[in-house]
């Protein structure tokens, strides 16, 4: 089956709450249906309802299981001439965990214990046994 091209002009028109298409990399999405379940928001899809909302998508940073589920919503892709270049997806990681050391140890458990240990003493002191 051919895939369905639209011009960048065709999707403009696809604007509002009643026909809203959006374009990410060069793909073309129908989120008419999707408006009420998207966790971001209804506003969010209108406000990029009828453009390129490729940077957008991408700043926020969706799931592995969003962009599987975007899926299902593909109704063609952007004619050759109207293409432009695809934006790059940040993958945060998290840092590198720290090594479990001696020193890891005392960083964590060292306040607790030195603060334990003087309430310790000021309290023998203030309530001293007979």
């Amino acid at each position: 089956m051919a895939t369905v091209k639209f011009t960048r002009k065709e999707i403009e028109a696809r604007n509002h709450r009643e026909e809203a298409a959006i374009i990410i990399d060069n793909v073309v999405y129908d989120v008419t249906e999707f408006m009420e379940d998207h966790p971001g928001g209804v506003d969010v899809l209108l406000d990029n309802a009828g453009k390129d909302a490729s940077q957008c998508f991408a700043d926020v940073g969706h799931s592995d299981i969003a962009l599987e589920w975007r899926e299902k919503f593909v109704i063609g892709e952007v004619v050759d001439e109207d293409r432009w270049p695809e934006v790059k997806r940040v993958v945060h990681e998290a840092p590198p965990a720290e090594p479990f050391t001696l020193m890891t140890l005392l960083n964590i458990w060292g306040p607790p214990i030195v603060l334990g240990g003087l309430a310790a003493l000021v309290y023998t002191y203030l309530f001293p046994t007979s």
